[in-house]
């Protein structure tokens, strides 16, 4: 039994219906307050938190409250991991404006440029199993992908070295407008491009060049790239509310999405991301994201030493770090007195959605929050909930 923390009524649904078309849907002015204060937003949680961090939570719960209310959410979802278990999970406010449903920590959220960390254990699955090596040509595995002015391999696509472009201004890299079946069908957006630099020479964010490494994933596992991600990821470690974002089809608990516009709206949006596959396509909830960084940590789906190959920083020709992993960002905070190691993705711009995903290694706890709003500040609620829960680990 669910467990209301303010009292509402509640609509009780099986799912939300989520547009399948591209643009705006309604309007809705950011004049008036989406919350009257941090006091009157609503949360769900399913499971009381255990007494030895019913103080922490209490602390998380205030912190998401006031991030809600003060940069105006339709909704926000957290989790907090300790020692391999889901400590705290909670969902705040909406996950649809207009009919009132209320986020639970199963509600489904868009994960953006977080999908690369997922993908990358995709990869790290493969390479365990001798299936592909990071430092081949991408054209091992995409032939059809053209021939660059200089070759580029797998390992600096995912390190974001390769030279492929990212998104072009005013372009639809930002609003896709078609539907990708496949990995491969993404190629057609950036193939003919030339490489921006000499691959190892630079450091450059690039969704595409991970699109191209979902097309090679896709290639060795001789199936769809959804489908892998699915049945040799998701579904062995208990992902259930994780899965491809496609809006073509009706989806439980998938929250509605949400953009902050050039003139201080809000709209929500059916934006179809299926042709940017691992590299932002991925729906999921803060709870499953804490079960994939303990899976990876337990040595439950790949080899220690290659998620220690996936979260360490990657070194240009010049013998400067880039602080990027094969998927991952990397960084060290301040944390409970003292410096801390963080891994983990972040992503604001992906329409109608900004999450911060951190792993903190060293002391054994994840921290994970979404909201369905685009350009949202994750991170600072991520920390301040990391600082709550740091004292207790």
């Amino acid at each position: 039994m669910k467990i209301r923390t303010w009292l509402v009524p509640l609509v009780v649904v099986a799912g939300l219906a989520v547009v399948a078309v591209v643009g705006l849907v309604t309007a809705l002015s950011t004049k008036q307050p989406l919350h009257a204060g941090p006091d009157t937003v609503m949360s769900v949680m399913e499971v009381t938190p255990a007494p030895v961090w019913s103080q922490a939570a209490e602390q998380g719960r205030q912190h998401a409250r006031s991030a809600v209310a003060e940069q105006n959410l339709p909704g926000l979802s957290v989790a907090v991991g300790v020692g391999g278990e889901i400590v705290w999970a909670e969902g705040f406010g909406w996950a649809n404006l207009q009919t009132q449903v209320p986020v639970n920590p199963r509600t489904r959220f868009r994960i953006g440029h977080v999908s690369k960390a997922l993908t990358s254990a995709g990869v790290g699955l493969l390479r365990d199993q001798g299936r592909l090596h990071l430092d081949d040509e991408i054209q091992a595995y995409v032939p059809a992908f053209p021939r660059k002015a200089w070759p580029v391999t797998l390992r600096q696509l995912m390190g974001n070295t390769g030279g492929v472009i990212h998104y072009r201004d005013n372009e639809w890299g930002d609003k896709p407008s078609v539907h990708c079946e496949r990995a491969s069908d993404g190629l057609a957006m950036f193939e003919d491009d030339p490489l921006l630099f000499e691959p190892g020479t630079e450091y450059r964010y690039s969704t595409y060049g991970w699109v191209l490494v979902s097309a090679a994933v896709e290639a060795v596992a001789n199936e769809p790239f959804s489908r892998f991600m699915r049945s040799q990821v998701f579904e062995p470690l208990g992902m259930s509310d994780t899965t491809t974002d496609d809006v073509t089809e009706l989806m439980p608990n998938r929250a509605t999405s949400y953009y902050r516009g050039n003139f201080n709206d809000e709209i929500t949006t059916g934006v179809d991301y299926s042709c940017f596959a691992g590299g932002g396509a991925f729906l999921s909830t803060p709870s499953d994201l804490v079960r994939f960084a303990f899976a990876l940590s337990s040595s439950m789906l790949l080899q220690p030493a290659t998620v220690e190959l996936l979260q360490s920083p990657q070194t240009l020709m010049s013998g400067e770090s880039t602080q990027y992993g094969l998927g991952w960002m990397l960084e060290t905070v301040e944390l409970a007195g003292g410096q801390m190691r963080v891994v983990g993705h972040a992503s604001r711009t992906i329409e109608g959605a900004s999450t911060s995903f951190l792993t903190f290694p060293d002391r054994g706890f994840v921290v994970a929050v979404t909201t369905n709003m685009s350009f949202a500040d994750m991170k600072s609620v991520a920390l301040a909930v990391a600082r709550a829960f740091a004292e207790g680990t």
